[in-house]
């Protein structure tokens, strides 16, 4: 093989603080791998940060790392924001052998999905058709929820993404509204 084939995995984490990249890339034996660099822009950023990569292996990053928290910084983590993350890894020639994606980050829409459903009662009898129903409405907010990635990072409509993202946490704060 002549040629780099770059490629990212860019895991769902539940974890609020944290940013996990995987290089799932396919080196060439011939082509030397130099300036490796990894560039990410976070939702609402119109410049990215620029952070060096090591090829083969995967990085955990903190808003520290991305630039957004300047202070306490190991030892407090601040949440990072769900939202478009655009990722580019590339190495040199630097304009020529790139990846670039877009990851729609949802761990703290999870997490409230998740938080959810532990608030359920479901013990071994038959829920209630009041629990059935929240049951539902959950299953619906889950399936908009894999839409919204879906549509971001496999159909590269980030509009229709982030519109299918709103609309679920408006259902979740509808179905967890504590002050209705």
């Amino acid at each position: 093989m002549a040629n780099h084939q770059l490629r990212l995995e860019i895991p769902e984490v539940l974890n609020t603080c944290i940013l996990k990249i995987m290089d799932v890339s396919t080196y060439s034996n011939i082509v030397p791998i130099t300036c490796p660099t990894l560039n990410i822009t976070l939702p609402g950023f119109t410049y990215s940060t620029q952070l060096d990569f090591t090829p083969n292996s995967s990085v955990t990053l903190t808003a520290c790392d991305l630039q957004i928290q300047t202070n306490q910084c190991g030892e407090l983590n601040y949440d990072l924001p769900d939202g478009i993350y655009v990722i580019k890894y590339s190495v040199s020639p630097n304009d020529v052998v790139y990846v670039e994606y877009n990851h729609l980050r949802i761990s703290k829409a999870l997490n409230k999905y998740k938080s959810i459903l532990c608030k359920l009662d479901l013990s071994n009898c038959e829920p209630t058709e009041k629990i059935l129903n929240k049951v539902e409405e959950l299953k619906k907010i889950k399936v908009y929820l894999d839409a919204a990635v879906a549509k971001v990072e496999t159909c590269h409509e980030p509009e229709k993404g982030m519109s299918l993202y709103n609309y679920a946490v408006a259902l979740m704060d509808k179905l967890d509204c504590t002050h209705c």
